[in-house]
This record gives structure tokens, C-alpha cells and sequence, in this order.
């Protein structure tokens, strides 16, 4: 019997600054996909992420919008609360980091690593814009990359992904104001990255046969460049305090604070729950620790070398994100989704126009898993068509509406080919979904629905009915909702909500399961109402 896992699952935190696109949804649905997976596995699943509310992006859009960051932190927020409320997205906890929660136990957390001497001020050579009166860091400033020679904002090159470092920030212009900056002095308080060196460079290699190619290459990339100490405050007045004196007119970067988040989100969910969040964050070298960190492909580095590093700073064997989980980008037209290009498909207005299914189907189907993708009508189109309608939706439209039911789903037996396929596919999908291949996962479960739509039709109980051989009949139509009653298990990571109106029809479980489930027919059924529409260029006008 294998063994009750603890896994702990952490979506990418998304910036109070614009609205959220599809392209985000890219990068955070496999998170749900395997929390989903993993509870009807019987896994202990906390699944954590939130808003990240502090840093230059929410600033630049409060100074935009001429108003402050907290308005604009409620502003987005409450957009992306309800944005994954509708689209299915099973969050433990989903929070913000802008709570008095959060800031005290980053606070504590910074007083741990001052305490094991991982923190040190630095006075160095920094870029401050005279007009503005004050230092401008990373997206507050633009720069030349000195990897690719892009001009881009200064916190990672938009072309070639090379995070900067200080010095390449000196000749910069401010973005707030487009002035040219000059170089001053000024004290930050520094992390000790270069210290964790050997120790980093070892979890990469326990870890690198679990990661993707992408992330693989980004990470040796780094690593290979040799680790540098990073600051760990910033000139701000928006965000979380430092918790000792000679640093009070800074901020706890937000490098550091935001992806800690993914422990004090699973704090807040285990205190307000009963739980011990230990359970997933404390290392017991016995195997039940899993651990997903579900982001884009330019988030890489922060959760294979920065958010490891604090961890291993505090010197309490805490657990080490083992499963990077980072895909590419989704783009338009060919080019990048992004807020700052304004280019993204927004999830206000695609959700007021498409079932979220739809939506979750395209961006695990077609989405930038292993590589760039392009969104366009006609792909979306035929994937709702073709796929959810004419395979799925046909198989148990056709099924659970065939006239000559009036209501009544047989009891019969179950046809040994279909059970067996059904058992290797839920053996197969488990091994595909761990080894983070939702795309082929997703593939083999729509390759049975076609297998049983072939069983559908080679058993034609539309001539069985007509001659009134109510055994067999009755065998294909069980078999068939026995079918259906096993996708509303192996989908429901993919499409909930189809599968919980089969479940609440059928009378399954709320609790899907990662097996064979049986199926007992009775009276008292009902018609089914299709689950889906069919869709054309009109809809997307």
C-alpha cells in the first residue's frame, strides 16, 4: 500500500498591479491539476499561493493611478480571488502579502537568519534619480542588458531572462520620472547566497531528474555563473518592516518576503485548521515529503536557488522544493503575453464569455508546457469542438440520454476490455501527472473517451434495444456509465465541472478517487442536460 504523502503545493504569486491573463492561468494550472490529483490519491495536499502586494509594480501603479498601493492591492485582489473561484482553483489558503500575518512572520524569519549570521550591511554604489529624490531599484529603473543588449527594467532582462545584479543597474533611467540617475552611496542589508554555494549545487543535483529542461538549464546557468549575495532591504516605504534598529527607512525586499509566502500561507491554513504545518515544511527524510512549485519560465531562479537558500538559512531542516514545475511562455500573436505590453487575454472578459472548462482544457492541451504556444480562435475552437464536444460530451450525452432509458440506468455486467483499459490508464495518468507531463496525461484519458466512444458504436444498442435483448443491452449501456462515472475521476484534475454535475447525476461521491470505482444503476434519473456548446468565430467576436 503506498504510503499517505504530504504535499505541499505553491502557485506562482501574482503581482497587485494589472489584471490577470490567460497567460498567467498557463503557469498556475498545473498547480491545481495536482492538488486535485493528489487528494483522490489520499495525499495530506495543502495548496498555497496569494497576491504578492509590495515592490515597485503595485508603487508604479498607485503613482499612475494617483491613488495608494493598498487601494490597488484590494483592487486586484478581489479580481484574482473570484478570477480563480471561477475557474475551478482549489486553493487551501489564498492570501496576500500585504497582511499583519505575513509581516510578522517574515519578520521572524529575517531574525532567524541574523541570528545564524546570513545578513550583513553593505554600503555600495547605487543608482538615485535626483528628481524623484530617492534610489530607484530593479523595475523602477531601465537598463542595457549586459547579456544580450536589450533594454528592459531592471529587476530580469525581458529577452534573455539574466537577472541583474547591482552593478548593472548603475547607468539606468528612472522609469517613474525618465530621468537619468546618478550614483550615490547607500546601506542595504545583505543574504549570505554565496555561502550556500555547495549546498545548493547539491539539491540541484537530487533534484534536477524531477525538473524540466528549462529549468535545468536556467538553474546550471546560474550556478554556473557563481552565486552572489543578494540585498535584502530596499529604499521604500510600502512593504514589510525590518525588525531591528539602523534600517528604518527600508523594506524587506521583496525577493525575499513574497516567496516566503509559501510558508506562511500554509501557516495561516494549518492554524486555522488544526493542522501542524511542520508536516509539510520540516524535512522527515522518510520519503512522504512532496513538494510542486507551479510558475513561469522567468521565475525559475527564485524557486530553485533563492527560496531554497532561505530555507536552508534558517537551519531548520526544513524542506526543499524537490518538483519545479515552469513552462513557457503562452504568446499573441507570437509575442509574449504580458501586463506590461498590455497584450494579455484578460480572465474578466474570457471567463464572462467561455466555460471555465474550456478555458482549463486549452491551457493544459495547448498550452506552453515543455514549450512556447500561441493562443488563437481557431485553435481554442477546435479543441472545445473536437475534443469536449464530439468526444467527450458526445460519449456521455449519448449514453446518459438514450431514449430508451425514460430515467433508468441498468444494472449489468461490465465489459473485462473496458475495465482493464480503465485500469491502466489510471495507473499510466498517475505516472504521466507526477512526472509533471499534464499535456500527456490529459491526451491518454481523451484516447480512452474515443475508445469507449468506438465501444459505444461497435455494440450498437440502438439494435439490441430494437430487438429486445435486454441483457445485452443492459451490459453495454452499464458499461458505458461505468465509463463515465470512472472520467468523472480521472477528469475531474482537468474539467471539474463537468465532472461534478456526472458525479451529482449519477449519485458518485463528492470524493473523487484515484481507481476503479463501481457503479450501481437504479430509477429516478432523470434527464441529463448536455455539458457543453458547441462554438464558432460568432463567439469569439
Amino acid at each position: 500500500m503506498d504510503k499517505k504523502r504530504n504535499v505541499l503545493i505553491g502557485c506562482a504569486w501574482t503581482y497587485a498591479n494589472s489584471d490577470i491573463h490567460l497567460g498567467h492561468i498557463c503557469a498556475y494550472i498545473s498547480g491545481d491539476v495536482l492538488a486535485r490529483y493528489h487528494r483522490a490519491k489520499g495525499d495530506n495536499v495543502a495548496m498555497v499561493s496569494g497576491t504578492d502586494c509590495h515592490g515597485t509594480p503595485t508603487t508604479e501603479r498607485a503613482i499612475r493611478e494617483k491613488t495608494t498601493p493598498n487601494a490597488i492591492v484590494e483592487k486586484y485582489h478581489s479580481q484574482y480571488v473570484e478570477v480563480f473561484k471561477k475557474l475551478g482553483f482549489s486553493y487551501d489558503c489564498y492570501t496576500l502579502t500585504a497582511t499583519p500575518y505575513h509581516h510578522e512572520k517574515v519578520k521572524e524569519m529575517i531574525l532567524k537568519l541574523q541570528e545564524n549570521n546570513f545578513l550583513y550591511p553593505k554600503t555600495e554604489q547605487a543608482s538615485y534619480c535626483p528628481k524623484c529624490g530617492k534610489f530607484v531599484y530593479d523595475r523602477e529603473v531601465e537598463v542595457v542588458c549586459p547579456k544580450c543588449g536589450a533594454i528592459s527594467k531592471g529587476d530580469q532582462c525581458g529577452s534573455c531572462d539574466y537577472v541583474f545584479q547591482t552593478k548593472d543597474l548603475l547607468k539606468a533611467k528612472c522609469r517613474i520620472c525618465g530621468s537619468e540617475t546618478e550614483i550615490k552611496e547607500n546601506t542595504n542589508l545583505y543574504f549570505k547566497l554565496s555561502t550556500l554555494e555547495e549546498q545548493l549545487e547539491e539539491h540541484f543535483n537530487n533534484c534536477k531528474n524531477n525538473w524540466r529542461k528549462n529549468t535545468v538549464n536556467e538553474t546550471q546557468k546560474f550556478l554556473m555563473e557563481g552565486l552572489h549575495d543578494r540585498a535584502v532591504t530596499r529604499d521604500l516605504n510600502w512593504g514589510v518592516e525590518v525588525p531591528f534598529e539602523g534600517f528604518d527607512d527600508k523594506r524587506i525586499y521583496v525577493w525575499v518576503e513574497a516567496v516566503w509566502g509559501y510558508v506562511t500561507a500554509t501557516m495561516k491554513y494549518c492554524e486555522e485548521n488544526g493542522l501542524d504545518w511542520k508536516d509539510w515544511w520540516i524535512d522527515h527524510k522518510d520519503g512522504t515529503n512532496k513538494m510542486y512549485m507551479c510558475h513561469g519560465k522567468d521565475n525559475i531562479v527564485f524557486h530553485t536557488i533563492i527560496f531554497p537558500a532561505l530555507l536552508l538559512a534558517t537551519k531548520q531542516n526544513m524542506f526543499l522544493p524537490n518538483v519545479c514545475v515552469s513552462v513557457e511562455f503562452l504568446n499573441a500573436k507570437g509575442e509574449k503575453m504580458s501586463k506590461s505590453k498590455g497584450n494579455g487575454l484578460t480572465m474578466v472578459n474570457i471567463l464572462n464569455r467561455f466555460d471555465p472548462d474550456s478555458i482549463r482544457y486549452f491551457c493544459i492541451a495547448n498550452g506552453p508546457e515543455k514549450k512556447d504556444s500561441d493562443f488563437s480562435s481557431e485553435i481554442f475552437i477546435s479543441l472545445h469542438n473536437g475534443d469536449i464536444v464530439n468526444k467527450f460530451g458526445n460519449f456521455v450525452n449519448r449514453t446518459l440520454n438514450y431514449k430508451g432509458l425514460n430515467g433508468i440506468l441498468p444494472n449489468g455486467e461490465i465489459d473485462p476490455y473496458i475495465r482493464k483499459k480503465f485500469e491502466e490508464v489510471y495507473e499510466n495518468t498517475s505516472k504521466l501527472i507526477e512526472n509533471i507531463s499534464f499535456k500527456d496525461a490529459l491526451s491518454l484519458i481523451i484516447d480512452l473517451v474515443e475508445d469507449c466512444n468506438k465501444y459505444f458504436d461497435q455494440k450498437e444498442p440502438w439494435v439490441l434495444f430494437k430487438n429486445d435483448d435486454k441483457t445485452l443491452f443492459n451490459n453495454v449501456i452499464a458499461t458505458c456509465v461505468f465509463a463515465i462515472a470512472n472520467f468523472s475521476n480521472l477528469l475531474m484534475p482537468f474539467i471539474p465541472f463537468s465532472c461534478e454535475k456526472i458525479r451529482k447525476y449519477l449519485k458518485v461521491s463528492d470524493n473523487p478517487v484515484w481507481k476503479v470505482i463501481e457503479f450501481n444503476g437504479g430509477e429516478n434519473f432523470g434527464k441529463f442536460e448536455p455539458l457543453f456548446n458547441r462554438l464558432t468565430e460568432k463567439d469569439f467576436e
